[in-house]
């Protein structure tokens, strides 16, 4: 039971609740967010609970959600600068993204969560984004 005597969920209607909401395909920060206004539970972690790893026992995401955000921006950056081709400042900021992503690449191939030879690619990111 939490320190919190106001929250009326177990562990395992929490656990219920977090793979119902990633069915829906809510990131794992909205879906703390959703479990914090919407039932009122402040914090799994206070079940002994990781949000991340029940995810992930539903579904093994191809790349980890924050290179996944930052995919989803070099893509919109890219179709931006397909239409406004002067567009300087955009130009320097998707360089400065897709080195972020190459980086966390090479990181998440050492902790052996990329496979090994992984690269960075803008359509295969539009490929994984859509």
């Amino acid at each position: 039971m939490s320190s919190k005597k106001w929250v009326k969920y177990e562990k395992d209607e929490i656990e219920k609740l977090i793979l119902k909401l990633a069915k829906e395909g809510h990131s794992n920060a909205k879906i703390g967010i959703i479990l914090r206004d919407q039932y009122g539970i402040p914090r799994v972690r206070e079940f002994k609970i990781k949000l991340k790893k029940v995810v992930e026992t539903q579904q093994k995401p191809e790349v980890p959600e924050d290179m996944f955000n930052l995919m989803k921006q070099a893509v919109n950056l890219h179709r931006h600068l397909h239409d406004n081709k002067p567009d300087a400042k955009a130009k320097h900021g998707l360089e400065y993204i897709e080195s972020k992503i190459r980086r966390l690449g090479k990181y998440y191939v050492k902790k052996k969560t990329l496979k090994k030879g992984w690269k960075y690619d803008i359509e295969q990111a539009k490929l994984l984004v859509k």
